[in-house]
């Protein structure tokens, strides 16, 4: 068969590869266990009172590699994979590099080599969800805590936003790898308060709703290949409901 008669034409329908972050104590994981038939790769203990199924939690990125391969390799009703959560999985792939580099702290590898060395093992781990994806049709959610970070633009003065809490290089690999990156926050509204004196101060108000932002702006990092609205609830089905007839049959919470 030619390279011609191997042409597509049309939209691709696939399973999302989706990094989701935000405050401690949200909900990031509820939103993962809410897709269909989600199984989770615990890199921290927090998942004790959600109904779900997840792996033994991981002690080692040797152990979060074998859950990924267990998953491709055995016989299971499952078709999403979370990853709770990607900064303590960090966390395991810098002691992995420590332990063949024989030092104790990933600081100790000169020229901030180490970083680089992490970022092998994070593509190792990406390929082991390519995988799953590709192969076996699985969605995937990948979760990470949120930091506030200082973003050098150029074309402004520089500013603090919200960003995942991962080392600059490992962040910047997920996010290119990722369809979607969605930061879960709380709605706020601002008023304007009245100090006396002449004084004006602004105050912060809000009434506890979760939401979505999916888009990037001056406060956080997101992007999405989805046309999403700017601002989505914090649920599941309001974000699949945004894939086409397709992938909601193969994707969707049910």
């Amino acid at each position: 068969m030619s390279l011609m008669q191997q042409i597509k034409k049309g939209t691709q329908p696939a399973p999302r590869r989706l990094l989701l972050y935000g405050t401690q104590g949200i909900g990031k994981s509820t939103f993962a266990a809410s897709g269909k038939s989600t199984i989770f790769i615990q890199a921290e203990d927090g998942l004790g009172e959600i109904g779900c199924g997840k792996f033994p939690l991981a002690h080692s990125f040797e152990e979060v590699m074998t859950a990924l391969r267990e998953l491709y390799t055995q016989k299971h009703d499952y078709s999403t994979v979370a990853v709770d959560s990607l900064d303590w999985l960090e966390r395991l792939i810098w002691a992995d590099v420590c332990t063949e580099r024989n030092v104790t702290n990933i600081e100790d590898i000169g020229y901030a080599k180490g970083y680089t060395f992490a970022l092998d093992k994070w593509r190792n781990f990406l390929e082991g969800l390519t995988a799953l994806r590709r192969d076996k049709g699985f969605t995937i959610i990948l979760i990470a805590h949120a930091k506030i970070e200082k973003f050098e633009n150029p074309e402004t003065e520089s500013y603090d936003r919200y960003v995942p809490r991962l080392h600059k290089l490992a962040s910047a690999l997920i996010q290119e790898w990722c369809d979607e990156v969605l930061f879960a926050t709380y709605k706020i509204h601002t008023k304007q308060t009245d100090e006396g004196f002449g004084r004006k101060g602004t105050r912060g108000i809000g009434s506890g709703e979760r939401i979505l932002r999916t888009c990037e702006r001056p406060s956080h990092m997101a992007k999405n290949r989805l046309n999403l609205p700017e601002e989505l609830p914090l649920e599941w089905d309001a974000y699949a409901q945004h894939f086409t007839h397709e992938s909601k049959g193969a994707l969707q919470h049910g």
